[in-house]
C-alpha cells in the first residue's frame, strides 16, 4: 500500500513526474463513484504490522513503568516519555510507521503532563491550576520538540490541547472567579481550533500531503470543543428539566455542524461530536417519557441520516457550495 505522501515524496526524488502523479490521481478519481478528495483519506495503519508495533510497544511501556513505580510514580512517567521518544526513533522516524507514530505521541505527551503533574502537587505549594498551567507549559515546549524531530500530524492537535489547558488554568489561577465562565473560553478555544485547522486545510485542498492530515486530528478535536460547550451552556448535562427549545436548539446545531462539515470536506468534525448529540437527544427523550426505547429511536435516526448523507455527500456538497460565494469555494475542496 501507498499513501498520497508516498507519491509526493516520488515526484520529489524524480521517480514520477507530476503531470504523470496528476494524471494517475484523475484516474482514481473517475473509477470511484465520489473524487478521492472527498474520501477523507489520512494515514493510519498501513499493514498489520503497524498494530503488531503498538502491542508490542504498549506491553513494554507498561511493564518498565509499573516495575519502576515502586520507586517513584514521577520517574514511571518520565520512563515511559523516554521510552516513547527512543521507539519513536527507530520505528517512526526510520520506518515511518502511522499508527505507532500516533500512540507513542498519545503516551509521550500525556506521561509528561501527569508526571509534571505529580510533581508540582507533591512537591510544591502551587494550586491546583497552577500545576496544570505549569506542567501543560512544560508539555507544550516538549510537543514542539517532538513535531520538530518527527513531524506527526496528530502532534499539532496535541499541542493544541495542552496550550488550551495552560490559558485557561493560567487564567482561572490569576483570576479564580473567572472558573464559572470556563465553557465560554473552552467554546472560544473550540473556535480558534476550528480556525487553525482551515488555515491548515487551505495549505492543501487537494489533501494530498501531510498538511491535509494535520487539519483531520485538529477538527476531529476542535468540534467537541464547540459542542460541549454549547450544550454545558445551555444546561443539557444538567438535572434540570430542559423543555422543547432545547431541543430544537440541539437539532439546528447538529444541522449547522453537518453543514460545515459538508462545506469544508471534513465529516470528521461532525462525527467527533456525534456522541454528544445522541446523549442529548436520548436524555432530552427520557424527559419526555421515552424511557424505554428512546436510544435506539436516537440510534435509528443518527444512522439512518449519517448513511444518507454518505451515500450522497458529493451531491449535497455541489448544492451547498453552489449556495457560497466564490470567497469561500476557492479555499475548500472543489465539489
Amino acid at each position: 500500500m501507498y499513501t498520497n505522501e508516498d507519491l509526493n515524496k516520488a515526484i520529489e526524488k524524480e521517480i514520477f513526474t507530476t503531470k504523470a502523479v496528476d494524471e494517475f490521481r484523475q484516474m482514481v478519481s473517475k473509477d470511484k463513484i465520489s473524487p478521492s478528495v472527498d474520501e477523507e483519506n489520512f494515514r493510519l495503519i498501513s499493514g498489520f504490522n503497524d498494530i503488531f508495533v503498538v502491542i508490542a510497544s504498549l506491553l513494554m511501556i507498561v511493564s518498565v513503568s509499573w516495575v519502576v513505580r515502586d520507586a517513584s510514580e514521577i520517574l514511571a512517567s518520565m520512563t515511559i516519555a523516554l521510552l516513547s521518544w527512543g521507539l519513536a526513533e527507530f520505528f517512526v522516524r526510520k520506518r515511518k510507521m502511522s499508527f505507532p507514530a500516533i500512540v507513542l505521541l498519545m503516551t509521550f505527551v500525556s506521561s509528561l503532563f501527569f508526571g509534571f503533574m505529580d510533581l508540582f502537587n507533591n512537591y510544591s505549594q502551587i494550586n491546583s491550576n497552577g500545576s496544570i498551567a505549569l506542567s501543560a507549559g512544560i508539555t507544550i515546549i516538549f510537543t514542539y520538540l517532538h513535531w520538530r524531530r518527527f513531524g506527526v500530524p496528530i502532534t499539532v492537535a496535541s499541542g493544541m490541547i495542552v496550550a488550551i489547558a495552560f490559558v485557561i488554568s493560567t487564567i482561572i489561577s490569576i483570576s479564580p472567579p473567572l472558573e464559572d465562565f470556563i465553557f465560554f473560553f473552552i467554546l472560544l478555544a473550540g473556535i480558534i481550533t476550528f480556525v487553525i485547522a482551515l488555515r491548515w486545510d487551505m495549505k492543501d485542498t487537494k489533501r494530498v500531503t501531510q498538511n491535509s492530515d494535520v487539519a483531520f486530528w485538529l477538527h476531529l478535536i476542535s468540534s467537541p470543543l464547540i459542542v460541549h460547550s454549547i450544550f454545558s451552556l445551555l444546561g443539557v448535562f444538567d438535572d434540570s428539566d430542559n423543555g422543547i427549545i432545547t431541543m430544537i436548539s440541539i437539532i439546528i446545531l447538529y444541522i449547522i455542524l453537518s453543514s460545515i462539515s459538508l462545506i469544508i470536506d471534513r465529516r470528521a468534525f461532525m462525527v467527533s461530536s456525534l456522541a454528544y448529540v445522541v446523549y442529548a437527544l436520548n436524555s432530552l427523550f427520557n424527559r419526555y417519557g421515552i424511557e424505554d426505547n428512546s436510544f435506539a429511536i436516537v440510534g435509528v435516526i443518527i444512522g439512518f441520516s449519517l448513511l444518507l448523507l454518505s451515500a450522497y455527500w458529493s451531491k449535497v456538497r455541489k448544492v451547498l457550495l453552489g449556495l457560497m460565494p466564490e470567497s469561500v469555494t476557492h479555499k475548500v475542496p472543489l465539489a
